[in-house]
């Protein structure tokens, strides 16, 4: 098995983070997946021939304007119907992925439902993409035509800002191009992955090591590394007590990443029925945070809390739960006509800090990937038809999902 996981890019990593524990452990999952091999594959199996037939249907397309379709919404209170476009004609370094499967987020509802902000309608939403390269532009070198991909909430920045040079792309202090509903450097409105196609400029596309199943692949491109991120930030390792509150997308994947990393984890869900998933996916202490709920017994035994929730609830709550000193991360985003609301005097009680963390950059996705396929991590999915999407969206907000939807293109 070969990975895009160098080991010049691991001791890149080395110098991007400020623990050098973990630091060291990312260099250490590139060296391994380089010698894992067929043993890590039994982990993770891909699906037989995966992406073949669509290489041989679109091999012969040149160098594009390719055509695409889509589920696209046309307002923010209609349904998905499906659209036909055409995806940018190749530049030097662009390259062509036929889409297989797109992961469904929380984030596509609000930006669909212009929760966040006003949006361009058609609007195509979807930022957790995989799929495999069909077609590269001239000067690109770190893919070739069959190669198997990813691609996240991101598909440019400008490159040349202090977090874009870091490695920090998330934090473009120029504004990064989002990967549906920001404007391309053609002028366009970029349209995300609940599509067929795409072309992306190859510097934000993540190699897919073949010990992962596509359908497995895109959820981490945003579910993944949104909480991945945070945790590596505030060093979670071995000794550490870290809270996951909320038991979703991301908080399953927290979860498993968490105690991967050798944290003894304790999620926090409003859902009893949940218990058991949550112990299966590594925690070893799970409170059910019911309305009312007594959680004085647990005061001051957590290193950290990563909070995925996205709807709003009672912060207050969880800041006791927390050890002098630590952290209280917030990744879960709701509606902005329902903030958060937190008192200086829970914080101030034991100097304890309130933060928040975006996705990550292109470098830490490639990393988290290559952690993922080290421990056999994968999300929990679904998969659904391209005409499901609605009532997957309906599950997603109702609390149904279990624990990630995935499209599959191949099913209309």
């Amino acid at each position: 098995m070969k990975s895009k996981l160098t080991n010049r890019q691991a001791e890149d990593d080395l110098g991007s983070h400020e623990n050098t524990n973990l630091s060291r452990r990312g260099f250490m999952v590139t060296t391994a997946l380089a010698a894992a091999g067929a043993g890590a594959a039994g982990l993770l199996a891909p699906s037989p021939a995966e992406g073949a037939s669509g290489i041989e249907k679109t091999k012969n397309l040149g160098q594009g304007p390719f055509p695409a379709e889509g589920m696209a919404l046309y307002s923010s209170q209609g349904p998905h119907k499906l659209m036909k476009f055409q995806r940018r004609a190749l530049g030097p370094k662009d390259v062509a992925i036929k889409l297989q499967y797109c992961g469904v987020c929380h984030s596509d509802i609000h930006h669909g439902r212009e929760h966040w902000r006003k949006e361009n309608f058609p609007l195509i939403t979807g930022h957790e993409l995989a799929g495999v390269v069909v077609a590269v532009g001239s000067s690109v070198s770190k893919f070739k035509v069959g190669s198997r991909v990813g691609v996240g909430c991101m598909v440019n920045s400008c490159r040349h800002c202090g977090p874009c040079q870091s490695g920090m792309e998330q934090y473009c202090e120029n504004g990064n191009v989002l990967t549906y509903g920001s404007k391309d450097r053609d002028g366009s409105m970029t349209q995300g992955g609940y599509s067929t196609f795409n072309v992306v400029d190859e510097d934000f596309v993540i190699d897919i090591p073949d010990v992962f199943d596509l359908a497995h692949a895109g959820p981490m491109m945003c579910a993944g590394i949104t909480v991945y991120s945070p945790l590596r930030r505030w060093s979670v390792g071995p000794g550490k007590k870290v809270g996951v509150v909320g038991l979703g997308g991301l908080g399953h994947m927290a979860t498993k990443i968490a105690a991967a990393m050798g944290a003894e984890v304790t999620v926090l869900t409003t859902s009893s029925a949940k218990a058991e998933d949550a112990r299966r996916f590594g925690a070893k202490t799970v409170i059910v945070n019911a309305q009312g709920a007594d959680l004085s017994k647990y005061r001051r035994s957590l290193d950290f809390i990563l909070d995925t929730v996205p709807y709003q609830h009672d912060l207050e709550r969880l800041i006791p739960l927390l050890k002098m000193d630590s952290t209280l991360c917030v990744v879960g985003v709701g509606k902005t006509t329902e903030p958060h609301q937190i008192g200086p005097f829970s914080l101030l009680r034991d100097r304890t800090s309130f933060a928040s963390s975006q996705i990550g950059g292109i470098r830490e996705t490639q990393e988290l990937v290559g952690f993922c396929a080290l421990h056999g991590i994968r999300p929990e999915i679904t998969k659904i038809p391209m005409s499901g999407i609605d009532g997957a969206w309906t599950k997603v907000v109702e609390k149904e999902a279990r624990y990630r939807f995935v499209i599959d293109m191949a099913n209309a």
